[in-house]
C-alpha cells in the first residue's frame, strides 16, 4: 500500500506512546564510523604498548586521584564520540597490563593473539550457550574443547563437562553433584531431608571450598581441614567425624595457589574408593601440566577423580575466563542434577538433535562461550605448542630458583614444584641479624614497602603475601612465554634496587 507515502517518498511518521517507530534509530554508519576509530587505539594501547617490556606495566592513581581523571559520573545526555574516544584511552592507559612480561602478579597472565581474537569474535556476536539454535558453532567448539581434556585427564571412557564463570565456580559445581550423587533427594527435598554431611580438604585448599559449603548449606564447621606436611600437599589420612555424620567428598588440589604445591593425588583415590567417597581434584591452576609429557607426574593418579576443575585461562594462556569443570560420569548426572527444564528453552521437539542443548546441566542460563578462545588458540598451536607453553614455564621457574641461591639477600621459602617461586628479600641492614621473633619481624615489612615501590614506579607486578607461621614474601608466578631470563634477572635486581635502603 503506498496511499501513504507523501510526495518526499517517505512514510508519514507511526507514534505508540508518543514514540516515533519508523525505521532504526540507530545510525549504523556512526557506529560503524566509532568501531573503526576505536579499533586502532584498543591496539595500540591494549596490545602493543601493553606487551612491550620497555613500556609501564601500570600507571599507578590513587582511588581520589583516579575517580577525577576518569570523571565516572553517568549523566542525562551522552558524550560525543572524540570524548568517548578519549574515555577509551584513559580506560587503558590506567588499568594493570596483565599481557606485560614483568606482570608476575597472578595466576594469569601474558597475550595470546590467537585466544584475543577469539574473544573479538565471540564478543561481536553475543551468543548465549544455552542452546544449539543460538550458538551452534560456539556449542560444538565448546564439546570438542571438554572432550579433548577429557582425554588428556585419563578418562578411557569419557565423561561430561561445562565450562563455568571461574574456578570457583567449578569447585560450587564439584560440591553440589557430589552431595547429589550421594544423596539425590536434596533437589527436591531440601536440607532438612539430609543428615550432617561433612566434606573434606587440605589446609592448602583454595578458599572457594569453604565458600561453596557455606553457599550450599554445608556449612563451614562441617568442611575437615587436613593437616599438610612440610611440601604443604595433604596428608594422605582422613580425620574422626562426629557419629551419624555422612562423608562424601575429598577436595585435592593439583597446584595449591600460594606455594604451587601438588596433593598425592593416587593415595587420596585409595581412601576415596575405600570409603565411597567424591575425589574433586580442583587443578585450576595445576592442571596446565597435564599437556606435558615431562611433568604430568605432578598430578599422577588424576584419572581417578571423579570431577576435575580446570583452568585454561591459567598456565595456557586462554585469556579470562575460561574454566572448565569435567564429571567421569556418563549418566548425564549434571544433567540431573541442575535440570529445570525450562520450557522456553528446552523444547523438546525442535527440529534438531536436543542433545546439543547442554544448557540445562549449567547451574546458569546465560553462559559465555569461553570454550571458542581456547579451541582457536588450540587449533594455531596446537597439543604441542601448549606443551612447550608448560615446558618453558618451568624451566624459567628453575633458573629464577637457582638465581635466589646465588644472591645475597635473597631466599628461597622452598624448592618450587610448579611455577609458583616463593621467597624472601633480605635488605642489607638485616642480613647480620641472627633468625628469630624480632628478624622475621622486620622481614615481614620488607615486602610491602618494595611492592608499594615498584606500583608507583610501574616497573612490574609480584604478589606477596604471609603463609601461616612465615613472614610476608614475595610469590613470584611465571606462565608467559613472552618471559625471558633477562626478566627473571631484572626482577632479582629491581627487588634489591627498590629495598636495598630499607
Amino acid at each position: 500500500d503506498t496511499s501513504s507515502i507523501d510526495i518526499t517518498g517517505k512514510r508519514p511518521p507511526v507514534l505508540v506512546d508518543g514514540v516515533t517507530l519508523n525505521g532504526p534509530t540507530l545510525d549504523i554508519r556512526e557506529a560503524e564510523s566509532f568501531l573503526r576509530d576505536a579499533m586502532p587505539i584498543i591496539m595500540e594501547e591494549a596490545v602493543w604498548k601493553a606487551t612491550d617490556v620497555k613500556e609501564k606495566v601500570c600507571e599507578w592513581r590513587s582511588p581520589e586521584q583516579l575517580k577525577d581523571l576518569l570523571d565516572l559520573e553517568l549523566r542525562e545526555g551522552g558524550e560525543a564520540h572524540p570524548q568517548i574516544l578519549q574515555r577509551c584511552r584513559d580506560a587503558i592507559r590506567y588499568s594493570v597490563k596483565t599481557g606485560h612480561p614483568l606482570f608476575f602478579n597472578q595466576l594469569y597472565a601474558g597475550m595470546d593473539p590467537y585466544s584475543l581474537v577469539g574473544r573479538f569474535i565471540t564478543e561481536a556476536i553475543n551468543p548465549s550457550l544455552y542452546t544449539y539454535e543460538v550458538a551452534p558453532v560456539f556449542l560444538l567448539t565448546e564439546e570438542a574443547v571438554l572432550q579433548k581434556m577429557i582425554e588428556i585427564i585419563g578418562w578411557q571412557e569419557g565423561g561430561d563437562g561445562i565450562f563455568s564463570p571461574g574456578g570457583s565456580v567449578s569447585n560450587m559445581y564439584a560440591v553440589n553433584v557430589a552431595r547429589y550423587h550421594h544423596c539425590p533427594d536434596v533437589k527436591v527435598l531440601g536440607l532438612s531431608a539430609l543428615p550432617r554431611l561433612v566434606m573434606f580438604t587440605s589446609q592448602e585448599c583454595h578458599y572457594s571450598v569453604a565458600k561453596a559449603a557455606a553457599f550450599l548449606g554445608i556449612g563451614t564447621n562441617n568442611v575437615y581441614v587436613i593437616p599438610s606436611d612440610k611440601r604443604y600437599a595433604a596428608y594422605c589420612c582422613l580425620l574422626l567425624v562426629t557419629a551419624g555424620a555422612l562423608p562424601f567428598m575429598v577436595n585435592a588440589t593439583a597446584g595449591t595457589t600460594v606455594l604451587g604445591a601438588f596433593d598425592p593425588l593416587e593415595e587420596i583415590a585409595d581412601i576415596c574408593e575405600r570409603h565411597n567417597l567424591w575425589m574433586h581434584v580442583d587443578a585450576c591452576w595445576g592442571g596446565g601440566a597435564l599437556m606435558s609429557k615431562k611433568h604430568r607426574y605432578l598430578l599422577q593418579g588424576i584419572h581417578r577423580a571423579n570431577s576435575v576443575a580446570w583452568n585454561p585461562h591459567k598456565m595456557l594462556m586462554a585469556g579470562l575466563q575460561c574454566c572448565a569443570f569435567m564429571v567421569r560420569d556418563k549418566t548425564n548426572l549434571l544433567q540431573r542434577c541442575h535440570s529445570a527444564q525450562a520450557s522456553y528453552l528446552f523444547q523438546q521437539d525442535k527440529f534438531y538433535d536436543v542433545s546439543y542443548d547442554t544448557g540445562d546441566k549449567s547451574i546458569q542460563c546465560s553462559r559465555k562461550p569461553d570454550a571458542f578462545k581456547f579451541w582457536l588458540m588450540w587449533k594455531a598451536i596446537g597439543t604441542k605448542g601448549l606443551e612447550e607453553r608448560v615446558d618453558r614455564a618451568l624451566a624459567m621457574a628453575r633458573y629464577l630458583a637457582e638465581e635466589i641461591k646465588k644472591r645475597d639477600g635473597f631466599r628461597l621459602v622452598m624448592e618450587p614444584e610448579y611455577t609458583n617461586v616463593c621467597f624472601w628479600y633480605i635488605p642489607p641492614s638485616l642480613r647480620d641479624m641472627a633468625d628469630g621473633p624480632e628478624f622475621w619481624r622486620n622481614v615481614h615489612a620488607v615486602a610491602p614497602v618494595v611492592k608499594e615501590r615498584m606500583m608507583k614506579k610501574g616497573s612490574m607486578m609480584v604478589g606477596y603475601q604471609p603463609h601461616g607461621d612465615k613472614a610476608n614474601f614475595f610469590r613470584q608466578i611465571i606462565i608467559s612465554p613472552q618471559v625471558s631470563r633477562e626478566d627473571m634477572d631484572f626482577l632479582l635486581d629491581q627487588i634489591h634496587s627498590l629495598g636495598m635502603d630499607l
